[in-house]
């Protein structure tokens, strides 16, 4: 990877801080904000709860068009990323976002997904018991016909805006800059565990292990669509599967 000219360092600096002043990394600061206030209600964390995928209007198809406007924001940040990449002669293909190795992509992402999927399932339902993290509600979404669509889409969505944006963009801006692989490995993982703070300490945790696993696969392999596809699969159960069983088992918060 080329390295950035001393004397260009300030403006890809300054493009970082743009980029994420607006998307993720604003997302964090939020989150920090909704964890503080959340630790300054009487009730402990495990008895408050925060939702993720929420009704954004009263009206049933107005808040199809407002699910479907939060999708589109998602694509778009994932586009920047890759833009500004482009932009600086880095093409899909460097990053693992071609369509070379689709079989080989597919088994990666099915790994992914299960080395994450399920410990981090046991690890939530641990850090909610002993009090570390508030109980999440993948979606509050009413069952409306177009729900379930709505909901893949918004899996999908935040997958490619996280890891186009937090893998692909940043760790490769970052080691441009000249940062060695593993402290840009570590601050992408904190950006990403930052933007779940709102749903308590084992939310960054959680996340932050999350960015480990991912990171450091992406940069063994530069294979970003195995990335892509196992943090949909992930948002998917979690958003769907909570909806399935919602109010019909005793065990979920």
């Amino acid at each position: 990877m080329t390295l950035i000219p001393d004397a260009e360092k300030r403006g890809y600096q300054i493009e970082l801080l743009i980029v994420f002043g607006m998307t993720l990394g604003l997302s964090g600061l939020r989150s920090l904000v909704r964890l503080v206030d959340s630790l300054l209600q009487p009730a402990p964390l495990n008895e408050q709860s925060v939702a993720i995928n929420v009704p954004q209007a009263r009206a049933d198809l107005l808040d199809l068009v407002a699910q479907l406007l939060g999708v589109l924001q998602l694509a778009a940040w994932g586009g920047i990323g890759l833009y500004l990449l482009w932009r600086t002669g880095i093409k899909l293909r460097v990053i693992g976002l071609d369509g070379t190795r689709k079989r080989a992509d597919a088994l990666g992402a099915l790994g992914l997904a299960a080395i994450i999927g399920i410990p981090g399932l046991a690890f939530y339902f641990a850090a909610w018991a002993l009090g570390l993290n508030l109980a999440v509600q993948p979606s509050t979404l009413d069952d409306q016909w177009w729900m379930s669509v709505a909901l893949v889409l918004a899996a999908a969505g935040n997958a490619w805006a996280e890891e186009v944006l937090v893998v692909g963009y940043l760790i490769t801006r970052l080691q441009q800059l000249g940062w060695r692989q593993y402290p840009a490995l570590f601050a992408a993982a904190v950006l990403r565990g930052s933007y779940h703070l709102y749903q308590g300490f084992g939310g960054f945790v959680g996340n932050l292990v999350m960015g480990l696993v991912f990171g450091f696969y992406w940069q063994r392999t530069k294979r970003l669509w195995p990335l892509v596809v196992a943090h949909t699969i992930l948002d998917v159960v979690a958003f769907v599967g909570y909806t399935m069983l919602r109010g019909k088992v005793s065990w979920l918060p």
